[in-house]
Formats: C-alpha cells, structure tokens, sequence
C-alpha cells in the first residue's frame, strides 16, 4: 500500500519537509511518484526513515548518512564498510553515553544538596561560596 506525503508524515509523526529534505539529500532512494508528481511512500520506505531519524537524532551526519545510503545502494558488498562506520558511530555513542551518564550524575548530586540545604542537613551553599570568594583573595 502506498502512501502520500502527508499520510507518511502522520505515520512517521514528523513535518513532510523533513521527508522532502531526506530525499532532496538523497537519503530516500527509489521514491516513485504518481501521475500527478506526487510522492508515494511504501512501509520500507518509512522503515528507512524511523532509522534515518534515530541516527540524526544521535547526532549522526547527514554526510554520514548520505555515505552509507551510497555504499548500501553499491550493494551487499560494501557491507563490511557500512558495519565499520557503524561500529566507530557506536564507539562515539559509547563515550557520549558515559559523558551523559556523568553529567546526569552531577545533577543528581547537586539536587541532593539542595534538599539537603533544604532541610538543614547541610549549611547554606552561599556560606561555602563566601568561604572559596575569600580563598581567592588570599592567594592574590
């Protein structure tokens, strides 16, 4: 069953220009249109596009995309060269996950200072500030 750019954009839940600049850069090959120039999607394509929009949304390059719609569209072949581009992208996932695991971390930690300041349980955070402002003079 073949669908039209609006009924893809209401599957996909995402605006019908972002599907018109996928395949502008070529990141939707073997879109057909019909009699009237009209875009026609088929659940494989929106397939394809459910994982152009989880690479971008990791960051992924649309440069980068274009290169493995390229080597994919080469055929089988180059599948060796598609898993290493995806095993260095997943490295890189790798490391901003535990960047973000870090981050996430520090803000857990800061809001139990909070509640802690909160509650009593620990001494105003503007007293420790106060203390480091005049550890700064003294070195000067």
């Amino acid at each position: 069953m073949a669908f039209s750019i609006k009924e893809a954009s209401e599957r996909l839940g995402c605006p019908a220009h972002k599907i018109r600049y996928y395949e502008k850069e070529g990141l939707l090959p073997y879109i057909k249109r019909d009699q009237h120039g009209n875009r026609m999607f088929e659940e494989e394509h929106l397939d394809w596009m459910r994982l152009m929009s989880c690479f971008r949304a990791t960051g992924m390059k649309v440069s980068t995309l274009k290169h493995m719609v390229s080597l994919a569209l080469d055929g089988d072949s180059t599948i060796p060269q598609r898993k290493a581009i995806l095993y260095e992208y997943k490295e890189e996932l790798h490391r901003r996950q535990l960047e973000i695991a870090e981050a996430l971390a520090a803000v857990n930690n800061k809001l139990t200072i909070y509640e802690d300041i909160e509650s009593g349980k620990l001494p105003s955070e503007s007293k420790l500030l106060d203390q480091m402002e005049s550890i700064g003079k003294d070195e000067y």
